[in-house]
């Protein structure tokens, strides 16, 4: 298995499970997939943060707004692996409660990943939400 085959076994699998979590209102998951080495990164679609501590508040708020998960699909558009940085662009397509209230809604994601004593981990995330085009 080549870098990229094992970076994408691990996004297929680890980090894909970690969001699942996530939008379950688990955050654990999804910060054992982020660095804790800056710099870290967040520009997200509700929350941004800069620093592993700020970036860790953000992910607990948002676990413990979600719950009640109906779909939590990502289409991956491209990725690619450089030594021992990689990056994806994706889309995050998800139905749950947020605050309690139901909510669907698309995500464009860009993430960069850093492989860490062997280990693949996220140190930065720009997302936003995609809305309809009018035209």
């Amino acid at each position: 298995m080549d870098d990229r085959d094992e970076f994408l076994a691990w996004f297929g699998t680890t980090w894909q499970a970690a969001e699942a979590a996530l939008h379950a209102g688990d955050a654990g998951p999804r910060l054992s997939t982020w660095s804790s080495i800056e710099p870290v990164t967040l520009f997200g679609a509700w929350f941004s943060a800069s620093g592993v501590d700020d970036v860790r508040e953000v992910f607990r708020k948002l676990g413990e707004s979600f719950s009640d998960t109906a779909t939590s699909t990502v289409e991956l558009l491209a990725a690619e692996v450089s030594g021992d940085l990689a990056y994806t662009a994706h889309r995050e397509i998800t139905a749950a409660a947020v605050d309690g209230r139901p909510r669907s809604y698309v995500l464009r994601v860009t993430q960069v990943y850093r492989r860490e004593e062997g280990t693949w981990k996220v140190v930065h995330r720009h997302g936003d939400e995609e809305l309809s085009s009018t035209r």
